[in-house]
């Protein structure tokens, strides 16, 4: 039995009219005349020496040999494209892709871009945003923002935000707000969006820290983060809100935060990429800039005292 792999044509040939189950639209995806891709499969089953696929009148369909031999081939070809856009990416140093969060894009990295632009002109910065999990060997994506409370193992991961929430609501809406009784006279709004951590930090709990009974109903639900923030932003209520999505709109004093009673959510934004993507120069730049953004935030939890846990700390 010949032990060599077949040409890499013969084997690219297979991958594609066996992902159509058509020679004919395998041939134009890899612009070559069907004659042509059916000379390359023709040489792969002398190579093996055992038909691959079944021609019949109009179709083709895969033999015992050709089904065992196609996911193998389609993995590997697979891996040969994600091996070559790592290579490309590391080549690249003018752009820079960047996954996160819906609610994190819109809240904290977009209304930042001008400043990331400013810093660094020689960057193109661009924005994935998602909640499913990057694949590094397979998206385009050079590092991504995560958040929550499990590791990142055999990754590089460095921690950029500690999230805790607490209430906050328009100026107008605090002026009503001297106590935590206070809070059962407004419509309070729920983030489905934290609903996955624990300890839970939502309207229960807070109540249930505060040692105060909860409202017999709470206000509307909503499923993205950033949603029920532009919500509180509108006056339509106090929000249980996060600091990593809300540091701006506090800074700039739309939102307030009446009740120095917050809950520490025991979770993170973290930066993560393949170890040694860090040190590439737009990934280490652009982590060092991250950084430099969140040190102000750390100024809202400092009188904040956190009720959850064995004993209240400050931030």
């Amino acid at each position: 039995m010949n032990d060599r792999l077949p040409p890499l044509t013969a084997l690219r040939a297979f991958e594609a009219a066996s992902r159509h189950m058509s020679f004919a639209l395998a041939a134009e995806e890899l612009n070559v005349t069907p004659a042509a891709l059916s000379f390359q499969i023709k040489s792969l089953e002398e190579h093996l020496g055992a038909q691959v696929f079944r021609r019949l009148n109009r179709a083709v369909e895969l033999t015992e040999e050709g089904k065992a031999l196609a996911p193998g081939v389609a993995d590997g070809f697979e891996a040969l494209h994600a091996a070559w856009r790592s290579v490309q990416r590391r080549l690249n140093s003018a752009t820079l892709t960047v996954t996160a969060g819906p609610g994190f894009t819109a809240k904290w990295l977009a209304p930042r871009l001008y400043s990331f632009a400013q810093s660094h002109p020689d960057i193109e910065l661009r924005f994935s945003a998602g909640l499913k999990i990057a694949d590094f060997a397979r998206d385009d994506v050079d590092v991504a923002v995560r958040f929550g409370q499990g590791d990142d193992e055999g990754l590089f991961s460095q921690p950029v935000i500690h999230e805790w929430v607490a209430p906050m609501m328009v100026p107008e809406l605090a002026a009503r707000v001297k106590t935590v009784e206070d809070l059962r006279s407004l419509v309070l709004l729920r983030d489905e969006n934290s609903l996955f951590l624990e300890p839970k930090i939502d309207w229960p709990a807070y109540f249930e820290h505060a040692g105060v009974a909860p409202p017999q109903t709470f206000g509307p639900s909503f499923s993205q983060a950033d949603h029920v923030v532009d919500a509180a932003l509108s006056g339509a209520g106090a929000i249980l809100g996060r600091i990593s999505l809300t540091d701006g709109h506090l800074r700039e004093r739309r939102l307030v935060i009446p009740l120095k009673q917050g809950l520490d959510a025991r979770a993170d934004y973290r930066i993560v990429c393949p170890r040694g993507v860090e040190t590439r120069p737009q990934v280490a730049r652009f982590i060092e800039w991250v950084q430099d953004q969140t040190e102000c935030i750390e100024e809202f939890g400092r009188d904040i005292v956190f009720m959850n846990g064995n004993k209240a700390r400050r931030g």
